[in-house]
């Protein structure tokens, strides 16, 4: 598959790295020399300086001839227009990343289509999406839905009321109706050594758990409750909520909130900007000031606020917001984290969860490419590794087999199947059938050899 990429920021980067793990024919490109040569020492792509929105230089990448041509800068209109140009010049599919909610709006879809363009992703819509879903749920700090729900990854810190600290991965209590189904299992451990570096583990039998691990699951939907019992954990409805930022994501966020009965106030630092919100969200609490003013959070009632949601374009400012709101007693507080480096540090100092849109908005189009036996991916931020949903065909080469028979040991494992919208934890004599949905955790570097084996 030839697959063209414009835009070489982190949400470009991420993509291609992705797709290169399946040896497609990748070209991406931009005008930053030094971006390209980073990129292209660092993946198998092939670099290419020009304008996006130029013809010639869409001629000279073969645009003409592209399967699939995705255009990600963080410029809304470059990217339409340089997906509507390839779609004219012959490209088979074209994506284009936006800002702009009126371009989902379904009134609109005519001139989306009148523009040759096959689909839009928006980084700020998945991001209070996603937003959503973790205020939701009080105990994870990541949360994705599989197969209509019946199956979840989620992600939660071990801490002190954990039920299963100290001990052994066989060992644990995973099961309910009298030890005959299991719920929930966890894929991968996040902890730091001796030495502060962060390393990766894949639970086996005897593998331990620690307080303060990252620790990812996949759960079955009738598992939620059990696996809040096991972490020693409630479930709380957050009413009162404060949201740091009056930009796309903050706006979108606020009114997903208001409109499921949240009580919310969106506190922005721009005085005009804050005026203007008013005026648009008049059953929202805007107030205008600095979020990092610990005087002013105590004025407008951060002790009785139940979650605190920074969305501000700064990493640190809503790192240290969040931290000021946790010192307030807020029991659960979201960072919007654009640096990546910043994610396992908000982490340490006690930020519940983090938000980075980027890596959202390559998994959401990395979904779109791999459309047909790969129906749902989401990436796990902290580590090179991703959660594929697949869909098992009479001729898949997994089908009838049992999953002891799957040949990749180290580093994926087959973590949960849907048959007939009814989830399962797989014991290693499940046999997969056609039709099935199978959810896999696999490292980043497997990916194009666990695809093809589902194919």
């Amino acid at each position: 598959m030839k697959i063209i990429i414009g835009g070489v920021g982190e949400v470009g980067f991420h993509l291609a790295k992705l797709l290169s793990n399946e040896m497609n024919d990748i070209v991406i490109m931009d005008m930053d020399k030094d971006k390209l040569a980073l990129i292209e020492n660092s993946l198998d792509v092939m670099a290419y300086r020009g304008d996006i929105t130029s013809f010639k230089a869409l001629r000279e990448v073969g645009a003409n001839n592209a399967d699939m041509f995705i255009s990600v800068t963080h410029l809304q209109n470059t990217n339409i227009t340089s997906a509507s140009i390839a779609k004219d010049m012959g490209a088979k599919r074209t994506l284009a990343r936006i800002s702009n909610p009126e371009f989902l709006y379904k009134e609109n879809q005519f001139w989306i289509d009148k523009m040759g363009i096959d689909a839009l992703i928006s980084p700020e819509k998945l991001a209070a999406d996603e937003i959503y879903s973790l205020v939701q749920q009080s105990a994870f700090n990541a949360m994705h839905p599989f197969a209509n729900g019946q199956l979840f990854l989620v992600g939660t810190v071990l801490d002190e009321d954990c039920r299963i600290l100290d001990k052994r991965f066989k060992d644990m209590y995973l099961t309910t109706k009298g030890g005959k189904e299991n719920l929930f299992t966890p894929i991968a451990i996040i902890r730091s050594n001796d030495k502060g570096e962060y390393e990766t583990i894949i639970p086996e039998d005897n593998t331990d758990f620690r307080i303060n691990d990252h620790v990812y699951f996949i759960v079955k939907k009738t598992g939620i409750l059990e696996i809040y019992k096991i972490l020693g954990k409630k479930q709380e409805y957050f009413k009162n909520i404060i949201v740091l930022g009056g930009g796309s994501i903050g706006v979108k966020t606020s009114k997903i909130l208001k409109e499921n009965k949240h009580n919310v106030k969106l506190i922005e630092i721009d005085r005009s900007k804050a005026f203007d919100l008013a005026d648009e969200l008049n059953n929202i609490l805007i107030i205008n000031g600095d979020g990092r003013d610990g005087e002013l959070l105590i004025e407008e009632g951060i002790s009785d606020s139940d979650a605190f949601i920074a969305v501000t374009g700064s990493s640190e400012t809503n790192i240290m917001s969040c931290l000021l709101a946790k010192s307030r007693g807020v029991k659960k507080t979201i960072a919007l984290v654009e640096n990546i480096d910043y994610i396992h540090l908000s982490q340490e100092v006690g930020i519940n969860a983090f938000i980075n849109k980027k890596l959202l908005t390559a998994d959401s189009i990395f979904r779109y490419i791999r459309q047909g036996s790969v129906i749902d991916v989401t990436g796990i931020s902290d580590l090179d590794a991703e959660v594929l949903e697949f869909k098992i065909h009479d001729n898949s080469e997994i089908a009838y087999k049992k999953v002891s028979d799957f040949p990749f040991s180290d580093g994926t494992i087959i973590a949960g199947i849907v048959r007939k919208n009814e989830g399962f934890i797989p014991t290693l004599d499940f046999e997969i059938q056609p039709n099935d949905h199978v959810v896999v955790f696999t490292k980043a570097n497997l990916i194009s050899k666990v695809t093809k084996y589902f194919k």
